[in-house]
Parts: structure tokens; C-alpha cells; sequence
């Protein structure tokens, strides 16, 4: 999937060192419960491509043109994890640091909820993270998804009493995104 700045695309293997950057960079895992080894980061992009096996979708690898081979991943998840909101499908973004505050993840996760909405005729995707991810949240917010403090839970693979244990859920139903996006182009 291309945009005007980003190519969405399959992983490759000169991928794996700059995304196993990424899952060690401290500013960019300050919100998940660690940071990744060479090894589980290189698992990781296994499962990833596994999931797109079994789905049809997952997270693909962002490459910028002009600007940089690879910047991150974005993409469509379904959770491993039992919750209220489940079954369920997530849109979820992982940049490297010196990408943020370009819009990049915003511009990609369009062409994801694109994907999910059109092709994959998905009728709802989720996102959620920590409150105190301010950052992913104003993304949430800019993709026009909407949070219900109702909505918000405990993460069943956090540890109870960890300080990443609450999380808030931010949904976007396919209606929401056909009016949005009929809206963008009126």
C-alpha cells in the first residue's frame, strides 16, 4: 500500500536489524512492559508474518522513500488476549523516535484502516494503549476514533499492580470512517 509519503509493504531482512532497533530504543518502548532482544525482536516479525498467514493482514513494515529504508511498523492486529471488547481487531503503530512528529503514523494508519475497512470488510477496529501515552492517543483521536471511559480496562498479560496495567480503548466503527472519509472528499 503506498500514500503520498509511505509504502506499507512486506518485511524483509534487512528490516529485522532496524526494527530490533527499535524494540531496544528506550523512548520507544517506554509504554510496553520491556524492551526486545535481537532474538525476540526477530520472533516477533516471525509471528508478524504468521499473523498475516492466518488473517490476511498484520503489521507491515513502513518504509519513507527519500527519507529512510525503514521507519517502523503499522498495521492491523488481532489481540492474543481475552477482554470484554473481544474478539476484536486492533490498529496499533511502532516507530523508530527520530520519525515522530512527522505524521507518519497517522498517514500509514489511514491506509491501514483503509485496508481493514475495504478489503478486509471489517465492520469495527480498536486501539488502546496507557493513559499516560499521550502521544498515540492524539493519533487515535486524529484517525477520528473515539474513547468511552466505559471502554477502558486492565490489561490481562500486565502483571496486577503494575504501573502499565490500565489501558484506555479508542474504537472507529466503519460507519464513523465511510462518513469521515465521504466527508474528506466533499
Amino acid at each position: 500500500m503506498t500514500t503520498s509519503r509511505l509504502i506499507l509493504r512486506p518485511w524483509r531482512e534487512e528490516d529485522l536489524e532496524p526494527f530490533a532497533r527499535l524494540n531496544a530504543d528506550e523512548r520507544a518502548t517506554q509504554y510496553l512492559l520491556h524492551r526486545l532482544s535481537r532474538e525476540q525482536s526477530d520472533a516477533l516479525v516471525a509471528r508478524i508474518g504468521a499473523h498475516f498467514e492466518r488473517e490476511g493482514f498484520g503489521l507491515w513494515a513502513v518504509e519513507a522513500p527519500g527519507v529512510a529504508p525503514f521507519i517502523g511498523a503499522v498495521g492491523l492486529v488481532v489481540p492474543g488476549f481475552s477482554a470484554a471488547f473481544t474478539p476484536c481487531v486492533e490498529i496499533g503503530w511502532r516507530l523508530a523516535p527520530d520519525f515522530w512528529g512527522r505524521g507518519f503514523a497517522s498517514e500509514a494508519a489511514r491506509a491501514a484502516l483503509a485496508f481493514g475497512f475495504e478489503t478486509a470488510a471489517l465492520d469495527e477496529i480498536v486501539s488502546f494503549t496507557v493513559p499516560a501515552n499521550t502521544r498515540s492517543q492524539a493519533v487515535m483521536r486524529r484517525l477520528g476514533m473515539r474513547h468511552s471511559p466505559a471502554d477502558d480496562f486492565d490489561h490481562p498479560l500486565v502483571p496486577p499492580g503494575h504501573p502499565l496495567l490500565r489501558h484506555v480503548l479508542h474504537r472507529l466503527s466503519k460507519e464513523a470512517w465511510l462518513a469521515a472519509t465521504a466527508t474528506a472528499h466533499d
